[in-house]
């Protein structure tokens, strides 16, 4: 096993920067395995140690430090005369992308987008791409496709452009050669583990060489002023692959998501150094691309001629968006020995919770009955302010009465059964009561009286509810 030596920066873990004196095959934070690597020793510190070696006192160690700083390459200067133009965010064309990225690409700014394949990555950058083109030169390397696949994707969608480059390379220097003679204003690597450094050790989509082609990438996007995305792929749990460092390295991370079988998509921020971090895109995947969706509220609920038990409305925020979005269940008795309880586009967890509290606080019997609940339109709900509809919506569907039009139900229930206040209450019902919606359940003392430019007008009435039994009861009308 290797040892550091006496004075040395130890090892550090590639992965989260965990620190230790010897190495260890696992990291002792995360627990990865292979990521502890000898640390760098850095200059300033090789050169004190230089000095002390040699017998200087501690006035020669420091004069040696500053002897062996480098000199700076632009002056310091006071905040007050920085010229923050350079830092101003450019628009792509696409406005649900803009809004995620706080208006825009800012110039030298690398982004990171990631998200599962077939999603629509290179689809929403490809159409970005022709739109930035219309104002500058855009390069577009594809290291996962041919160029001319890529060319049959851009003539399907309509993302055909004269000052939009594309290039086919997976190594990093030809990428870079490409930079200097193309003189883009916006560079679209598709995708960052495809591309891989010649003299560096490790396969292309290694730790190792991710990480060395980001840095590279993001240095040469600084110094060129240079708007650079990044595509990456992420793992089974949906976070991104690669090193943690490549995280830190960008300058903004969005996922893009959304499910196989939907054609909704949505573009959140992860980290986004130039704007805000809770705003959301949706994009409607179609045959011809991409299509922003300024105003998605509707897509959610399902349409009835008249109402149906076991289905409810709820208001979910997604990012500072509110979307109605409409919760079904179906109960049922059960044939088998233990009753089946499956959930789609819920928190399972959050659904089995609910069961018990309607079991217990509320006395609806629901253990020997299939329980199915699932949401409209793909959508995931996972906010715990939909807790009151799926109850609403289960104990509909046991009790076979149905939930009148134009009802909406937010809140969160607690094991207590009791119902929790929710964040930014008076945007939900005013988005409610845009979308037609006339009458809302909503935890008691939800923040006091309601401010007319952010809540409903007296046209909605609010009930006011303090427990599940409470809730059940003004909605279905009748005690359960």
């Amino acid at each position: 096993m290797a040892k550091a030596t006496a004075g040395s920066a130890g090892y550090r873990c590639t992965e989260c920067g965990w620190q230790s004196a010897k190495w260890s095959g696992r990291c002792g934070e995360c627990q990865a395995w292979g990521t502890v690597e000898e640390a760098g020793v850095p200059r300033l510190a090789r050169a004190s140690r230089a000095s002390g070696a040699s017998g200087g006192s501690g006035i020669g160690i420091r004069a040696v430090s500053y002897r062996g700083a480098a000199p700076v390459s632009t002056p310091a200067v006071p905040i007050g005369e920085v010229d923050a133009t350079d830092a101003a965010a450019r628009a792509t064309g696409l406005d649900e992308l803009d809004r995620v990225l706080g208006g825009g690409l800012v110039p030298g700014a690398v982004v990171l987008l990631a998200g599962e394949p077939g999603v629509g990555k290179s689809t929403l950058l490809l159409e970005a791409g022709a739109l930035v083109a219309e104002s500058g030169p855009v390069l577009y390397v594809t290291g996962e496709e041919s160029a001319a696949q890529v060319r049959m994707r851009a003539d399907r969608i309509g993302a055909v452009s004269e000052q939009l480059f594309l290039a086919a390379e997976t190594d990093l220097d030809a990428v870079l050669g490409h930079v200097d003679q193309v003189q883009p204003r916006l560079l679209i690597i598709d995708s960052v583990q495809t591309i891989a450094a010649a003299g560096v050790e490790g396969v292309p989509g290694g730790v190792t060489q991710v990480r060395e082609v980001a840095s590279a990438l993001t240095a040469v996007a600084k110094e060129r002023s240079l708007a650079t995305i990044l595509v990456g792929h992420v793992t089974k749990d949906g976070s991104v692959a690669g090193p943690r460092t490549l995280e830190h390295l960008v300058d903004v991370v969005l996922h893009f998501d959304g499910d196989r079988h939907s054609q909704l998509r949505m573009v959140r921020a992860v980290k986004n150094r130039y704007g805000p971090t809770d705003e959301v895109g949706c994009f409607d995947l179609g045959e011809y691309g991409l299509i922003g969706l300024p105003d998605p509220s509707g897509l959610f609920l399902s349409q009835h001629r008249e109402p149906v038990p076991g289905t409810c409305v709820t208001v979910t925020l997604e990012g500072r968006r509110p979307l109605p979005a409409e919760v079904q269940a179906l109960v049922g008795p059960s044939a088998l020995e233990v009753p089946r309880r499956a959930t789609s586009g819920l928190d399972a967890a959050r659904v089995g919770m609910v069961l018990a509290v309607l079991q217990r606080r509320a006395g609806l019997k629901l253990g020997r009955q299939d329980v199915y609940a699932a949401t409209v339109g793909g959508v995931r709900l996972t906010e715990p302010s939909v807790d009151l509809a799926v109850a609403v919506a289960l104990a509909s569907s046991a009790a076979n009465l149905s939930v009148p039009r134009g009802v909406v139900a937010i809140g969160e229930v607690g094991l207590a059964g009791e119902v929790r206040r929710v964040a930014a209450l008076p945007r939900r019902l005013a988005e409610a009561e845009r979308m037609g919606f006339r009458r809302a359940i909503v935890p008691a003392a939800s923040g006091g009286p309601l401010e007319p430019a952010d809540g409903p007008s007296p046209l909605m009435q609010v009930v006011e509810v303090q427990d599940i039994r409470q809730a059940l009861s003004a909605v279905l009308g009748t005690d359960l």
